[in-house]
Protein backbone atom coordinates (compact mmCIF):
# COMPACT_ATOMS: atom_id res chain seq x y z
CA UNK A 1 0.00 0.00 0.00
CA UNK A 2 1.50 3.35 -1.04
CA UNK A 3 1.75 6.41 1.20
CA UNK A 4 -1.27 8.11 -0.34
CA UNK A 5 -3.54 5.12 0.20
CA UNK A 6 -2.33 4.85 3.80
CA UNK A 7 -3.43 8.45 4.40
CA UNK A 8 -6.74 7.85 2.62
CA UNK A 9 -7.49 4.88 4.87
CA UNK A 10 -6.52 6.86 7.97
CA UNK A 11 -8.79 9.78 7.02
CA UNK A 12 -11.59 7.39 6.15
CA UNK A 13 -11.41 5.61 9.51
CA UNK A 14 -11.52 8.95 11.34
CA UNK A 15 -14.60 9.99 9.37
CA UNK A 16 -16.31 6.66 9.92
CA UNK A 17 -15.84 6.96 13.69
CA UNK A 18 -17.30 10.49 13.62
CA UNK A 19 -20.34 9.24 11.73
CA UNK A 20 -21.00 6.44 14.22
CA UNK A 21 -20.13 7.89 17.62
CA UNK A 22 -22.59 8.02 20.48
CA UNK A 23 -24.61 11.11 21.37
CA UNK A 24 -22.51 13.14 23.80
CA UNK A 25 -23.66 15.39 26.62
CA UNK A 26 -22.44 18.52 24.74
CA UNK A 27 -24.47 17.33 21.76
CA UNK A 28 -27.60 17.06 23.86
CA UNK A 29 -26.98 20.51 25.36
CA UNK A 30 -26.45 22.02 21.90
CA UNK A 31 -29.71 20.48 20.74
CA UNK A 32 -31.49 22.11 23.68
CA UNK A 33 -29.97 25.50 22.84
CA UNK A 34 -31.05 25.14 19.23
CA UNK A 35 -34.62 24.48 20.25
CA UNK A 36 -34.65 27.63 22.37
CA UNK A 37 -33.16 29.70 19.56
CA UNK A 38 -35.78 28.33 17.15
CA UNK A 39 -38.44 29.99 19.29
CA UNK A 40 -36.94 33.47 18.90
CA UNK A 41 -36.17 33.31 15.17
CA UNK A 42 -38.86 35.21 13.24
CA UNK A 43 -41.46 32.97 11.62
CA UNK A 44 -40.73 34.40 8.17
CA UNK A 45 -37.14 33.17 8.53
CA UNK A 46 -38.35 29.67 9.36
CA UNK A 47 -40.71 29.70 6.38
CA UNK A 48 -38.05 30.95 3.98
CA UNK A 49 -35.48 28.39 5.10
CA UNK A 50 -37.93 25.49 4.98
CA UNK A 51 -39.19 26.46 1.52
CA UNK A 52 -35.63 26.73 0.18
CA UNK A 53 -34.67 23.29 1.50
CA UNK A 54 -37.82 21.69 0.09
CA UNK A 55 -37.17 23.22 -3.31
CA UNK A 56 -33.53 22.14 -3.29
CA UNK A 57 -34.34 18.59 -2.22
CA UNK A 58 -37.06 18.17 -4.82
CA UNK A 59 -34.77 19.62 -7.47
CA UNK A 60 -32.00 17.15 -6.68
CA UNK A 61 -34.35 14.16 -6.67
CA UNK A 62 -35.94 15.13 -9.98
CA UNK A 63 -32.69 16.39 -11.49
CA UNK A 64 -34.29 19.73 -12.33
CA UNK A 65 -31.99 22.73 -12.25
CA UNK A 66 -28.78 20.76 -11.69
CA UNK A 67 -26.50 19.91 -14.57
CA UNK A 68 -24.98 16.45 -14.70
CA UNK A 69 -21.29 16.56 -15.65
CA UNK A 70 -19.97 13.58 -17.57
CA UNK A 71 -18.35 10.99 -15.26
CA UNK A 72 -14.55 11.12 -15.21
CA UNK A 73 -12.77 7.77 -15.36
CA UNK A 74 -9.39 7.87 -13.67
CA UNK A 75 -7.77 4.81 -12.10
CA UNK A 76 -5.23 6.69 -9.98
CA UNK A 77 -7.01 7.84 -6.81
CA UNK A 78 -4.35 10.45 -6.01
CA UNK A 79 -4.83 12.10 -9.41
CA UNK A 80 -8.61 11.90 -9.09
CA UNK A 81 -8.61 13.47 -5.64
CA UNK A 82 -6.25 16.23 -6.69
CA UNK A 83 -9.02 17.35 -9.04
CA UNK A 84 -11.62 16.85 -6.33
CA UNK A 85 -9.73 19.09 -3.88
CA UNK A 86 -9.36 21.75 -6.55
CA UNK A 87 -13.15 21.83 -7.05
CA UNK A 88 -13.78 21.96 -3.33
CA UNK A 89 -11.44 24.94 -3.00
CA UNK A 90 -13.25 26.69 -5.85
CA UNK A 91 -16.63 26.22 -4.19
CA UNK A 92 -15.31 27.20 -0.75
CA UNK A 93 -14.15 30.53 -2.18
CA UNK A 94 -17.41 31.01 -4.07
CA UNK A 95 -19.51 30.24 -0.99
CA UNK A 96 -17.44 32.53 1.27
CA UNK A 97 -17.73 35.44 -1.19
CA UNK A 98 -21.46 34.93 -1.54
CA UNK A 99 -21.90 34.68 2.24
CA UNK A 100 -19.96 37.90 2.86
CA UNK A 101 -21.94 39.87 0.28
CA UNK A 102 -25.33 38.71 1.47
CA UNK A 103 -24.37 38.82 5.15
CA UNK A 104 -23.47 42.50 4.82
CA UNK A 105 -27.01 43.27 3.70
CA UNK A 106 -28.85 42.30 6.87
CA UNK A 107 -31.92 40.11 7.13
CA UNK A 108 -33.26 40.48 3.59
CA UNK A 109 -30.05 39.59 1.81
CA UNK A 110 -29.29 37.08 4.54
CA UNK A 111 -32.46 35.23 3.63
CA UNK A 112 -31.47 35.44 -0.02
CA UNK A 113 -28.17 33.75 0.88
CA UNK A 114 -29.86 30.58 2.04
CA UNK A 115 -31.10 29.22 -1.33
CA UNK A 116 -27.95 30.50 -3.05
CA UNK A 117 -25.74 28.68 -0.58
CA UNK A 118 -27.77 25.50 -0.99
CA UNK A 119 -27.31 25.70 -4.75
CA UNK A 120 -23.55 26.21 -4.46
CA UNK A 121 -23.16 23.19 -2.22
CA UNK A 122 -25.33 20.99 -4.42
CA UNK A 123 -23.46 21.99 -7.56
CA UNK A 124 -20.25 21.05 -5.79
CA UNK A 125 -21.61 17.60 -4.93
CA UNK A 126 -22.71 17.00 -8.51
CA UNK A 127 -19.21 17.95 -9.70
CA UNK A 128 -17.55 15.68 -7.14
CA UNK A 129 -19.79 12.76 -8.08
CA UNK A 130 -18.65 13.08 -11.69
CA UNK A 131 -15.00 13.35 -10.68
CA UNK A 132 -15.36 10.10 -8.75
CA UNK A 133 -16.83 8.48 -11.86
CA UNK A 134 -20.54 8.37 -10.97
CA UNK A 135 -23.32 9.35 -13.34
CA UNK A 136 -25.86 11.70 -11.71
CA UNK A 137 -28.33 11.11 -14.53
CA UNK A 138 -29.16 8.05 -12.42
CA UNK A 139 -31.62 9.24 -9.78
CA UNK A 140 -30.17 6.80 -7.24
CA UNK A 141 -26.85 8.61 -7.53
CA UNK A 142 -28.69 11.86 -6.83
CA UNK A 143 -30.18 10.23 -3.74
CA UNK A 144 -26.65 9.31 -2.69
CA UNK A 145 -25.75 12.98 -2.99
CA UNK A 146 -28.64 13.86 -0.69
CA UNK A 147 -27.50 11.28 1.83
CA UNK A 148 -24.02 12.83 1.82
CA UNK A 149 -25.53 16.26 2.29
CA UNK A 150 -27.72 15.30 5.20
CA UNK A 151 -25.25 13.08 7.03
CA UNK A 152 -22.91 16.09 6.99
CA UNK A 153 -25.50 18.51 8.35
CA UNK A 154 -27.58 16.64 10.91
CA UNK A 155 -27.70 15.60 14.53
CA UNK A 156 -25.58 12.67 15.67
CA UNK A 157 -28.53 10.34 16.16
CA UNK A 158 -29.61 10.95 12.55
CA UNK A 159 -26.04 10.39 11.32
CA UNK A 160 -26.00 7.06 13.08
CA UNK A 161 -29.08 6.03 11.08
CA UNK A 162 -27.77 7.28 7.74
CA UNK A 163 -24.23 5.93 7.93
CA UNK A 164 -25.09 2.22 7.41
CA UNK A 165 -27.00 3.18 4.25
CA UNK A 166 -24.06 5.12 2.85
CA UNK A 167 -21.57 2.41 3.88
CA UNK A 168 -23.54 -0.23 1.96
CA UNK A 169 -25.00 2.01 -0.73
CA UNK A 170 -24.51 -0.21 -3.75
CA UNK A 171 -26.50 -2.99 -2.08
CA UNK A 172 -29.01 -0.68 -0.40
CA UNK A 173 -29.76 1.25 -3.60
CA UNK A 174 -30.84 -1.91 -5.42
CA UNK A 175 -33.97 -1.99 -3.26
CA UNK A 176 -34.81 1.70 -3.60
CA UNK A 177 -38.14 2.42 -5.29
CA UNK A 178 -37.94 3.41 -8.92
CA UNK A 179 -40.53 6.10 -8.22
CA UNK A 180 -38.58 9.15 -7.04
CA UNK A 181 -41.66 10.52 -5.30
CA UNK A 182 -41.60 7.61 -2.86
CA UNK A 183 -38.44 9.01 -1.26
CA UNK A 184 -39.09 10.55 2.17
CA UNK A 185 -37.27 13.88 2.15
CA UNK A 186 -39.27 15.64 4.90
CA UNK A 187 -37.25 14.37 7.85
CA UNK A 188 -34.04 15.14 5.96
CA UNK A 189 -34.88 18.78 5.34
CA UNK A 190 -35.89 19.33 8.97
CA UNK A 191 -32.56 17.97 10.18
CA UNK A 192 -30.61 20.33 7.93
CA UNK A 193 -32.65 23.37 8.83
CA UNK A 194 -32.22 22.75 12.54
CA UNK A 195 -28.49 22.20 12.11
CA UNK A 196 -27.98 25.61 10.52
CA UNK A 197 -30.35 27.73 12.60
CA UNK A 198 -27.72 29.13 14.97
CA UNK A 199 -25.13 29.98 12.33
CA UNK A 200 -27.62 31.51 9.93
CA UNK A 201 -29.26 33.58 12.67
CA UNK A 202 -25.90 35.24 13.36
CA UNK A 203 -25.48 35.94 9.67
CA UNK A 204 -28.71 37.93 9.67
CA UNK A 205 -27.40 40.29 12.35
CA UNK A 206 -26.08 43.73 11.32
CA UNK A 207 -22.35 44.58 11.52
CA UNK A 208 -21.14 41.01 12.07
CA UNK A 209 -23.27 39.44 9.33
CA UNK A 210 -20.66 39.74 6.56
CA UNK A 211 -17.85 38.17 8.57
CA UNK A 212 -20.09 35.42 9.88
CA UNK A 213 -21.49 34.73 6.41
CA UNK A 214 -18.05 34.35 4.86
CA UNK A 215 -16.71 32.17 7.68
CA UNK A 216 -19.76 29.94 8.02
CA UNK A 217 -20.14 29.35 4.30
CA UNK A 218 -16.43 28.59 3.87
CA UNK A 219 -16.36 26.20 6.84
CA UNK A 220 -19.56 24.35 5.95
CA UNK A 221 -18.54 23.93 2.31
CA UNK A 222 -15.21 22.48 3.43
CA UNK A 223 -17.02 20.13 5.81
CA UNK A 224 -19.32 18.96 3.03
CA UNK A 225 -16.44 18.44 0.62
CA UNK A 226 -14.53 16.24 3.07
CA UNK A 227 -17.66 14.25 3.84
CA UNK A 228 -18.25 13.66 0.12
CA UNK A 229 -14.68 12.52 -0.41
CA UNK A 230 -14.97 9.91 2.33
CA UNK A 231 -18.41 8.73 1.23
CA UNK A 232 -17.16 8.10 -2.30
CA UNK A 233 -13.95 6.53 -1.00
CA UNK A 234 -16.08 3.96 0.82
CA UNK A 235 -17.62 2.89 -2.46
CA UNK A 236 -14.45 3.01 -4.55
CA UNK A 237 -12.30 1.06 -2.09
CA UNK A 238 -14.83 -1.79 -2.09
CA UNK A 239 -14.27 -2.15 -5.81
CA UNK A 240 -10.49 -2.55 -5.50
Amino acid sequence: MDVYMQQVNKDLRTWQKAMQRGISLPGRLTRGVQKKINKVIPEKVHRAMTAAIKQMTRGVISGAGFTSPAPVYEHDLAVRESRVRSRIEFYKTTAATEGALTGAGGILLGLADFPLFLTIKMKMLFDLAALYGYNTDDYKERLFILHIFFITFSTQDFRNKLYPLIADWDNYSRDLPEDIHAFDWRNFQQQYRDYLDVAKLLQLMPVIGAAVGAYVNHRLTDKLGKSAMNAYRLRLLKQL
